[in-house]
């Protein structure tokens, strides 16, 4: 048997529920939709047939139930890659550590993670309104560079893109992390567009907006957008993809992220039917799990 994890390393609550998340081990389904907004989780849940678990602590609010049979768990990480890292380690600590014993299970339980979010293209050809899934995450945040993460990474398009960039000078150090295929492939159709994601650590500066704060890297998004290698180019930016494929790919879990574009930062345009837009990407995010083969 393995040594047990202390008490300030597996924190649990009184009622033996997991810190942030406030869940038990039988709250999650394997299945697990992740939604920034709080106020989103609802709007996926308003489709299940039955909800058996209802529970929130801070901006995390888990719903699990049932849809056309398949037991789905849907939960909010906010927003960032600061709050992926609390929700991605705790999820799998539900599945994956006995909270009695406080050692890690010896037979593994791989969950399937589906974010279901908003993001911003960068390239023109790319309307906004349409879905977009990530086959790549970039992570121009730091999360990652604290987990011994070497053998995960796509360490060619890295450096690639590392050497085009030139941001060392500003001690921005991408790193880059793929999809799982056959997860992505549930949700592959000519309804949903393929592209490499672009994720940051805040929405203005390091997005390349300014309102009265001059940003460091005034050309962000223009020098993201021109970036081309082996017909891959950046296509959109946003705030948790690179950190949820990071994680999920550490534990030996399985990570899609689905978008929806809502902004093109190159035409300046803005959605004016995000709330629909979303709502219709929700349904074929279910639609696309009953039809599959998860559990």
């Amino acid at each position: 048997m393995g040594s047990s994890l202390g008490s300030s390393e597996l924190i649990l609550n009184p009622d033996g529920s997991i810190y942030h998340l406030n869940l038990l081990p039988e709250d999650i389904a394997t299945t697990i939709i992740t939604v920034g907004d709080q106020n989103r989780v609802h709007e996926v849940s308003k489709y299940f047939d039955s909800i058996e678990v209802n529970k929130s602590k801070r901006e995390f609010v888990t719903h699990t139930g049932y849809y056309s049979g398949k037991r789905i768990t849907v939960i909010s990480t906010g927003i960032g890659t600061d709050n992926i890292d609390i929700v991605f380690n705790e999820l799998d600590a539900l599945a994956n550590i006995d909270f009695t014993s406080r050692q890690i299970k010896p037979q593994k339980t791989r969950l399937n993670f589906i974010r279901v979010g908003t993001s911003g293209s960068l390239q023109p050809d790319i309307a906004v309104d349409s879905f977009l899934m990530s086959t790549a995450g970039i992570g121009f945040d730091n999360l990652m560079h604290f987990y011994d993460c070497g053998h995960i990474k796509n360490k060619e398009l890295e450096q690639t893109l590392t050497e085009y960039l030139g941001w060392e000078k500003y001690n921005i150090h991408p790193y880059v992390v793929d999809y799982n295929k056959a997860l992505g492939d549930v949700f592959a159709s000519n309804r949903i567009r393929f592209g490499v994601t672009g994720t940051n650590s805040g929405f203005y500066g390091p997005q390349g907006r300014s309102l009265r704060l001059k940003p460091t890297i005034p050309d962000f998004n223009e020098k993201l957008a021109g970036f081309s290698y082996q017909n891959i180019q950046i296509t959109n930016l946003e705030m948790e993809t690179a950190a949820m494929y990071g994680i999920a790919k550490l534990h030996g879990h399985r990570a899609v992220s689905l978008n929806a574009i809502l902004a093109n930062r190159a035409t300046e345009e803005f959605s004016k039917q995000g709330h629909q837009t979303i709502d219709k990407l929700i349904q074929y995010t279910l639609n696309c799990i009953v039809k599959s083969q998860l559990v």
